[in-house]
Parts: C-alpha cells; sequence; structure tokens
C-alpha cells in the first residue's frame, strides 16, 4: 500500500518509482540524474522547512521532454516537480511523496522579442537578469523584480512580485499566454499576444500562481517596459516606522507615481549598514525609486520630500547616477544575508503577509510590538506601495523553547494580517508552510472550489502534490 505523508500526499509504490527511473533513464540517459547530492539540491532547503528530495532529477532542454517526463510518470502514477532556480520560501520544491523532479534552467532561450508592440515570448528557465540584459540594447526591461535572480517560469508559477510592483504590478499583470504541459503530456495554449480578450476562461491566470500544482510551463508570453528616460534613487528616514507607513500613504493617494518604495525597520538598517557597508541613520527607513522624463522626476522627488517632511521624515536627497541607485538597491537585495550575518549559525525563517495600505502603520507597528514582547530578532522589510512587508525571524533552530517563540510569532503576525482584512502572504505563496491558513482566510467553499480544479486538470495527484490545498 502507499504511504500517506503530509495527511493526503501518498507516495507511490517502489516499485512504481523504479520502472519510472527506467523508462527515464532509457530516454533520457545521463540527463537523469539519481546522486544524492543533486536530488538534495533540488529540494527546498531555504528556511525552516525540512528538506524532501525527489527520487531523481531529470534536466530538461525542450518541451518535448517534459512532455515525455510527464507521460512516463503519469504511466506509472509518479509525482511531478517542476525546479527553476529553487529560491521559492514555502516549500514549493520539495518533494514529500518523492517523485521526479524536472530542472528546467537548461530551457533558457529567448524565443521572440516584439519589441514594437512590448512583448517577448521565452522558455521558462531565462531568468529576469539574463531576458533584461538581453533586451537592453532596444530600449526595454521586464520590470518584476522579485530580489532574487528567479526564472521566470518560477516567477510565474509563485505570482511572483517585488519592489517595482507598486508602478508595474505583479506577475499576474505581466503574463499575457502561456503553454502549459497537462496531465497526459498534451500543451494547453492559455491565450494570445494581444493585449486584450474575452475569449473563454482565462486560463493564464488560473495557472499564474498555480505553484505547478496544475501543469507545468513551458513557454510564457509576457509583458515589457521600456526603460525610463531618467531614473531616481533616494533615501528618507523617519524618527518612526508609522510615519515612515503614513508618507508611503500619503504619496500613493496623492497619485505620486512611485516606481520603488521600499521600507526597513531600525533593525534591517543595522544589518545593512554593517553588510553592505553603509552608513544610514539606523532608523526607519524608506527607499524609493522614480520613473519618467528629467523633469518629471523631479517633481516626483520634490512632492515626496514634502510629504515626507510631514510625517517626520529627515533629510530627503535622491540621485540620478547608476553606481548610487546600484549601491542602494543592492542593499535592499542582500537584506536577507544582512540579516543571516546578524547571528552566525542561526537560522533565517522568511516570512511575508500584506494588508490594505490604510492599515500598514498599525500592522507593522504591532508586529514590532510582539517582537520585543516574544524576545525575537526579526527585522523588517516591506514593498510598502502595495501594503506588503515581510519579517526576517532569526532563530536557533535547536532551541525548542525560540522556536515556539518564533512559531508563535509567525501564527500571530498572519492572524493580525488576516483581521485587518490581509492576507498570509502577499508574495511569497502557499507552498507546504502556510496550507493551514487558507480556511480563514478564504472559506471552506474556496477551498473545495481549488480542489475540484485540481482534480479536474489533475485527477492522478502527480503535479507538485501536497502543495497549496491538500487533496483529500
Amino acid at each position: 500500500m502507499a504511504t500517506t505523508i503530509s495527511g493526503s500526499v501518498k507516495r507511490p509504490e517502489p516499485q512504481a518509482v523504479a520502472s519510472a527511473v527506467e523508462a527515464l533513464a532509457a530516454r533520457f540517459g545521463n540527463r537523469l540524474i539519481t546522486s544524492q547530492a543533486v536530488r538534495e539540491q533540488h529540494a527546498h532547503t531555504t528556511t525552516w522547512l525540512p528538506t524532501q528530495p525527489p527520487d531523481a532529477v531529470v534536466m530538461a532542454q525542450e518541451t518535448a521532454d517534459i512532455q515525455d517526463v510527464v507521460r512516463i510518470c503519469a504511466r506509472h502514477g509518479v509525482p511531478v516537480i517542476a525546479f527553476g532556480t529553487g529560491t521559492s520560501l514555502e516549500g514549493q520544491v520539495n518533494a514529500p511523496a518523492g517523485g521526479v523532479c524536472i530542472d528546467l534552467r537548461d530551457m533558457n532561450r529567448i524565443l521572440e522579442v516584439h519589441a514594437e508592440d512590448l512583448d517577448c515570448v521565452i522558455q521558462p528557465g531565462v531568468t529576469r537578469k539574463a531576458l533584461n540584459e538581453h533586451l537592453r540594447d532596444q530600449g526595454l526591461f521586464f520590470p518584476i523584480d522579485p530580489g532574487a535572480d528567479a526564472s521566470l517560469g518560477g516567477m510565474t508559477s509563485t505570482r511572483a512580485s517585488g519592489t517595482n510592483a507598486v508602478r508595474y504590478g505583479t506577475m499576474r499583470e505581466n503574463v499575457l499566454a502561456l503553454k502549459v504541459v497537462r496531465g497526459d503530456g498534451e500543451i494547453i495554449t492559455t491565450g494570445t499576444r494581444a493585449k486584450k480578450s474575452a475569449a473563454g476562461y482565462d486560463l493564464t491566470h488560473l495557472f499564474v500562481g498555480a505553484e505547478g500544482t496544475l501543469g507545468i510551463i513551458s513557454e510564457l508570453t509576457i509583458k515589457l517596459r521600456g526603460i525610463p528616460e531618467t531614473i531616481a534613487a533616494a533615501a528618507c528616514s523617519f524618527e518612526t516606522v508609522r510615519g515612515a507607513c503614513q508618507a508611503t500613504i500619503l504619496a500613493i493617494q496623492t497619485g505620486i507615481p512611485l516606481a520603488r518604495i521600499e521600507l526597513l525597520n531600525a533593525e534591517q538598517v543595522r544589518a545593512c549598514n554593517a553588510y553592505s557597508k553603509l552608513t544610514l541613520p539606523e532608523t526607519p527607513l524608506l527607499l524609493l525609486e522614480f520613473h519618467g522624463s528629467e523633469v518629471e522626476v523631479a517633481e516626483q522627488s520634490k512632492n515626496f520630500g514634502e510629504i515626507a517632511k510631514e510625517c517626520g521624515g529627515g533629510d530627503f536627497t535622491w540621485t540620478t547616477r547608476p553606481e548610487d541607485r546600484t549601491k542602494l538597491w543592492q542593499a535592499r537585495h542582500d537584506a536577507y544575508w544582512s540579516v543571516k550575518a546578524l547571528r552566525p549559525g542561526a537560522g533565517v525563517v522568511a516570512t511575508d503577509v500584506c494588508v490594505p495600505i490604510s492599515r500598514l502603520a498599525d500592522c507593522v507597528t504591532e508586529t514590532e510590538e510582539d517582537l520585543k514582547r516574544l524576545n525575537l530578532l526579526s527585522p523588517i522589510v516591506g514593498h510598502v506601495g502595495d501594503g506588503n512587508f515581510h519579517c526576517s525571524l532569526v532563530c536557533d533552530v535547536d532551541n525548542k523553547d525560540e522556536m515556539a517563540r518564533g512559531e508563535e510569532f509567525m501564527h500571530r503576525l498572519v492572524e493580525r494580517a488576516q483581521a485587518m482584512g490581509g492576507t498570509c502572504t502577499g508574495e511569497h505563496g502557499i507552498g507546504q508552510g502556510k496550507q493551514k491558513y487558507l480556511k480563514a482566510e478564504l472559506g471552506v467553499e474556496a477551498i473545495d472550489a481549488m480542489r475540484a480544479l485540481k482534480q479536474a486538470l489533475d485527477p492522478q495527484n502527480i503535479f507538485n502534490p501536497g502543495k497549496i490545498v491538500p487533496v483529500g
């Protein structure tokens, strides 16, 4: 009998796995890898969730490879997990029931660029940095920036967003169409390059954020933007987190077209100063970026400076020098590593929530109070222009008392966000780590609808089982 893992996830019989691996070896040769080290590299290792490696890894190079892996695994009832760069944070690439991981890094071709239409067609293994390097000479860029150099297929599957979302939206708003391998190995085409369509169900956005549980993305059509004439970065310190949040709210409400606006609390600023060799005032800080013409950027900066002053902000300085902008934003992107350096040997548990922007100041302030009460260290950063913020909880994973306090903190953080009309995750996704919060957030009826979709599109439950909603 199959073994039940994580509630409803069933491990296939060893003979079924062996038969699937044998068939895959005949098809892929040395592109099928079963070594322990490689299998563990393709499981979840970035936060507190335990590593659950697959039974084998296949290095895919084209869509036909994905189709053949799915067909072989479906024949034997063996799970299939897609892998991009492994930067997801809620266990999305774990294999709780074993199975076969399809590594898509070699499917990294940019197939078409339509500069006149501001879109392109790519394979799922293309990373955002590689894409933007390719586009730069054409005066174009892809704006979604989650920090890590993630693959576009992975970013689509987790509905990623990041620092530019306040102006350019998330992956949901920037994917036009997908090609997806379904459970029988056939291809679903979800849309076209047209900027809008009323043709049938919106299948594209059904797969955006599905975390590989409904099918495997083999091709993407995504929107592009023109590189702005002028880009200015700015930093502004505040006396309190509430003041920084209030300045964010007022800037959004008054219509200043911010490209990025990021909050770092005092703890995070201290960490960034130490790690990135900066000399920022160690008080709550907003990092901003403005895009547009030279006149527009100057006007946006001036208007925000006036708002910041009203909210207790200090000196507001901005620069258009690329090297200065790069240094500032690199420090923001290195926030995780700066936190990890605060306490060598300890683990870092990354989590996020998102609330309506009017409740942002309350949520962040109450979260900081919780950290003090529980005697925990967790610097806070946030894409506060859309009400999303992240906590990087530093814990000794071998200290049961500290881990218990950490779990209490994370649970209270989610409950607080949901009570304020927000969500348990703004961009990290559900994966394994946040399944328990879906019922309170969406209700039993919504979860039943998700289960019905999963059953309809993946009746064998082979696509990334044990993620988002348990099938049971």
